[in-house]
C-alpha cells in the first residue's frame, strides 16, 4: 500500500486552540513526509462567516492558515483555484477539514475533487483530514454523523481505507435522553450493511496508515469496532494491532 494517511476524530478538545491537541501530530507528519505546502479543502465549513460560502471558506481557510505557520507549513485553501482538480494534481499533500459532511461531499462530487485526491492519495500523495474530513476517505459517507443539508450526487466517497470511519464516537448514555444511542444508529448500519466494518474513532485519537500499517494514535482512548458479528464487537487501544481492518 502506498497511502500516507493521518485520520483525525476531531479537530478540537473543549478548552483547547483550534487543531491544538492534534497540532504536533499534523506537524510530525509534515515533517516526516517533507510537506511545505498544503491544499486545503473548506467545503465542510458552511457556517463559519456571514456572507455566503465564500466568506465562510476564507474564514476556515485563515483559521487553519495560522495553525499550519505555527510549524512551517504553507496552507492555501483550493476554492481559490480556477482548475481545482488541477490543484489537486498540482499539490504536496491534501488536508480536509471537518464540518458538514454532505456538503463536502457534494462539492467534491460537483468540483470533480474527490476522484482525484483519491488518485492522487492512492498513489502515495500524503493525506490528512479531520472528523468529516476523516469520514470521507473511507468508502461512503454513511456513518457521519452530521445532518443531511444538501444532498450529493452520492454517498460514494474515495475508498483510501477499505471500511466505514465514524468520527467523534461516543457511547455515553443520558439515561433521561429516549432517542437512540450511537451504537444503536451505527447498528443499524450494520444489519443493512451486513458486509461493512466501521471503525468508531473517539475524540483525541486518530488513525495513521503509513507504509502499509495501521495504528490507533493520539490519547489512551480506545476505538470500537463494528461488524456483522456484533456478539465479538470489540475496542481497541494505541498498542493493539489494527491491521485486520485493511484486508
Amino acid at each position: 500500500m502506498k497511502e500516507k494517511l493521518l485520520l483525525i476524530s476531531n479537530s478540537t478538545m473543549r478548552g483547547d486552540a483550534y487543531l491544538g491537541w492534534c497540532k504536533d501530530m499534523v506537524a510530525d507528519f509534515c515533517k516526516r513526509h517533507n510537506v511545505k505546502r498544503v491544499l486545503f479543502v473548506p467545503y465542510a465549513g458552511v457556517s463559519l462567516a456571514e456572507g455566503g460560502l465564500k466568506a465562510s471558506y476564507n474564514a476556515y481557510e485563515a483559521k487553519v492558515k495560522k495553525v499550519y505557520a505555527e510549524f512551517g507549513v504553507k496552507l492555501t485553501s483550493i476554492h481559490h483555484a480556477a482548475d481545482p482538480v488541477k490543484a489537486v494534481y498540482e499539490a504536496e499533500c491534501v488536508a480536509v477539514g471537518g464540518g458538514n459532511t454532505f456538503h463536502l461531499v457534494r462539492e467534491m462530487q460537483r468540483l470533480g475533487v474527490m476522484q482525484a485526491i483519491s488518485r492522487r492519495a492512492k498513489a502515495g500523495m500524503p493525506y490528512m483530514g479531520w472528523s468529516a474530513g476523516s469520514n470521507v476517505a473511507g468508502p461512503t459517507l454513511c456513518t457521519t454523523n452530521d445532518m443531511p443539508i444538501v444532498e450529493p450526487l452520492s454517498f460514494d466517497c474515495m475508498g483510501l481505507v477499505p471500511f466505514q470511519i465514524n468520527p467523534h464516537y461516543t457511547d455515553f448514555f443520558d439515561p433521561k435522553h429516549g432517542g437512540e444511542t450511537r451504537d444503536d444508529r451505527l447498528k443499524e448500519y450494520i444489519m443493512v450493511n451486513p458486509n461493512a466494518v466501521v471503525a468508531a474513532i473517539r475524540e483525541a485519537t486518530a488513525l495513521s496508515l503509513e507504509d502499509g500499517k495501521l495504528k490507533l494514535i493520539g490519547r489512551p482512548n480506545k476505538m470500537k469496532v463494528f461488524h456483522q458479528n456484533m456478539a465479538n464487537t470489540k475496542e481497541y487501544g494505541l498498542e493493539d494491532d489494527i491491521n485486520f481492518l485493511l484486508k
